[in-house]
């Protein structure tokens, strides 16, 4: 081997060692060795640590979708009644900029107890739960009057357990903002969806005509440009952005690459290298992100679903979170996947515009749109989000 032959090969060799290097340094600062313990609350064993069964309720009710992953839930354990707990509102975990009144928060709520009241069907506790037992929220006074009024008052009986169809899919991720396929729904599917309706104050409605995918796509698209265009809101989204497995392991609640459905090498190399060089993920990156998302969503969606209220009272929104639960799981029974636009439906000045519009085109008879939700069949699976531990939600 020549002399100009040997010093090629080792530039080579060290450029090669160099990148394995960097490579290293990335992954180790994505916290690739680290134990995903966040994640731990989706083990099917995980609630066979707890004896109470409010406890083991609340673990499934953990896995519900929530605004924003905020998972603003608080639970007060009867002192008396070993069967009898209180749901609270965590006012400490308020998304205040993008959901100001409250309501994202609210159908959370509801999404919480219709977890819970199918798991306890799957192991034998009938949950009989009243919304509101002390009445509704004194508006004046939002965050007091949550820690002081229970959302619900839950009260169980022990029955035979009974094999609920739904169970199995509460163990699935909740959204999927990936391009669906093009395949319509079928009229079995449909059906199926519309029977998980049995509420006279609310109103699931389904569309494919083509003229409505194309209009809800692009509400879908205008309220994701407001939104990533305001600084607050891009702040606030910032401010629970996890961005290696470090911090998703300390706070357990949020963002994160996999919300996109990143995962594999390229979510440690993603995480490792904004944690290095945390402006990468700068607000123009993050805004193109999601302007780019919303339009493939909005190209990729074969249907769509609403959930309207008669009214936008603070149990009607609970109960629409009740809902979208019941038509999640029964969309995973059908092989299908979902997910809520919720961007066009936040009521802050500068979505005004939109929010009048298309309640005055999808729900020209006064009522609150709830719900605006994507439907159709996946091209590929997304991960879980993270989950704080059940025993976090338990107040004294």
């Amino acid at each position: 081997m020549s002399k100009r032959a040997k010093i090629s090969m080792i530039i080579l060799l060290s450029v090669v060692i160099l990148l394995i290097l960097l490579a290293g340094a990335v992954l180790t600062a994505s916290g690739v060795y680290k134990k995903a313990k966040y994640l731990d609350p989706w083990k099917r064993d995980y609630v066979d640590q707890f004896q109470d069964p409010r406890v083991k309720l609340a673990a499934f009710g953990l896995l519900a979708p929530n605004g924003h992953n905020m998972q603003p839930w608080k639970i007060r354990l009867d002192k008396q009644n070993p069967l009898k707990f209180s749901l609270y509102t965590d006012n400490t975990r308020l998304a205040l900029e993008s959901d100001p009144v409250a309501r994202q928060t609210m159908v959370s709520q509801g999404t919480f107890l219709e977890y819970m009241k199918v798991a306890g069907e799957q192991l034998g506790y009938r949950a009989a739960v009243r919304l509101f037992p002390e009445g509704e929220y004194d508006e004046q006074k939002l965050s007091e009057s949550m820690d002081q009024k229970p959302v619900a008052e839950v009260t169980l009986t022990k029955a035979q357990p009974a094999a609920n169809p739904l169970f199995d899919y509460m163990f699935l991720p909740d959204t999927n903002r990936m391009a669906y396929k093009p395949d319509p729904l079928t009229a079995e599917q449909r059906k199926r969806l519309e029977q998980t309706n049995t509420d006279e104050v609310l109103k699931v409605t389904f569309t494919d005509a083509p003229a409505d995918i194309k209009k809800l796509g692009e509400y879908g698209i205008e309220g994701t440009d407001i939104e990533t265009g305001l600084k607050r809101m891009n702040d606030e989204s910032a401010d629970i952005f996890r961005s290696n497995e470090n911090q998703k392991n300390k706070y357990r609640y949020g963002f994160s690459f996999e919300g996109q459905g990143t995962t594999g090498v390229k979510k440690h190399l993603l995480q490792g290298m904004i944690t290095i060089v945390p402006s990468f993920n700068n607000e123009e990156a993050s805004t193109k992100l999601a302007v780019d998302a919303a339009r493939t969503a909005a190209e990729h969606s074969p249907a769509y679903a609403l959930i309207l209220s008669k009214d936008n009272s603070r149990t009607s929104q609970v109960k629409a979170g009740m809902l979208y639960s019941r038509l999640l799981l029964a969309g995973h029974e059908q092989g299908l996947v979902m997910q809520p636009l919720s961007q066009v439906l936040e009521e802050y000045p500068e979505m005004k515009a939109p929010y009048t519009r298309i309640h005055q085109e999808y729900a020209p008879g006064g009522e609150t749109i709830q719900f605006l939700i994507r439907v159709g069949q996946p091209t590929q699976d997304t991960p879980l989000s993270m989950r704080r531990e059940v025993t976090d939600l338990i107040a004294d």
